[in-house]
């Protein structure tokens, strides 16, 4: 992002984002590219978007059972208060951080996200 300091255009890193590894189906990967380059967005804000809406519910019913057998690794970056509310999301539920990652994909409202751009936007000190 960028900083205006003192009149001046200053490129500064995003203390609010943290880059995290998780492992997720492989399908539900390529549906997130195909979605963020449909939407002009990231994977990341895409994620970020359906992990907001999943912490408005209280509880979250997923079977463990249908784990599915196509997880690979995937890195991407998330606020680090919405992660770590995710976290204890997922521990309150008994479930781990991909199951909860891979159900936020039934929460994506794609009309609220960010926008590939918003990593560039101009912010006033």
């Amino acid at each position: 992002m960028w900083k205006i300091i003192n009149g001046k255009l200053v490129q500064t890193v995003d203390q609010t984002r943290t880059e995290y590894k998780t492992r997720i189906s492989s399908s539900f990967i390529k549906k997130l590219k195909k979605m963020a380059a449909e939407n002009n967005s990231h994977i990341g804000y895409i994620l970020e978007n359906g992990f907001t809406n999943i912490l408005n519910e209280s509880t979250l019913i997923y079977d463990k059972k249908n784990r599915p057998k196509d997880r690979v690794e995937l890195r991407t970056t998330c606020d680090k208060e919405i992660l770590e509310a995710l976290r204890l999301f997922a521990k309150s539920n008994k479930l781990n951080l991909n199951d909860v990652i891979e159900a936020s994909e039934n929460y994506i409202n794609l009309d609220e996200v960010k926008q590939a751009n918003w990593r560039y936007r101009i912010e006033k000190e």
